[in-house]
């Protein structure tokens, strides 16, 4: 599926070809923390397969919880985060971030990963009162 996307302020745009399948939701805490959220959903695909079309990329490596060391690549104006990848061999293996594609209503999650560190609540968030706006 061929997709486009951007960062919060614009200034970063990219199309890539995703797999529909290939989308995660990751409860680690790192991503926790990177997100702000409880999970952060990514799309994980070939570096092969995106183009970034504008802006400029600032990345952050860390050593993964899994142990293995990613950066965390940036918008350098407003600070969103883009994508990740890894180092060596694993340098191709990319995740882009689901709330940058325009088309992210068409790729719902297939999997979850680190399950184990998941927040208390996820699993009932359908119970919690909602409304349309604020």
């Amino acid at each position: 599926m061929d997709v486009t996307g951007g960062c919060f302020c614009g200034n970063v745009r990219f199309e890539a070809s995703v797999d529909p399948e290939a989308v995660v939701v990751c409860h680690c805490n790192q991503c926790q923390r990177l997100s702000g959220s409880p999970y952060r959903i990514s799309v994980l695909v070939s570096g092969e397969d995106v183009e970034i079309l504008s802006g400029v990329l600032r990345e952050y490596w860390k050593m993964a919880e899994n142990g293995n060391k990613r950066a965390q690549a940036f918008c350098e104006t407003c600070g969103g985060p883009v994508l990740s990848h890894g180092e060596g061999e694993a340098a191709g293996d990319w995740a882009l971030r689901w709330g940058l594609i325009d088309q992210r209503g068409d790729l719902p999650p297939k999997r979850q990963i680190w399950c184990e560190e998941a927040a208390s609540f996820v699993n009932d968030l359908a119970a919690i009162p909602g409304e349309a706006r604020e």
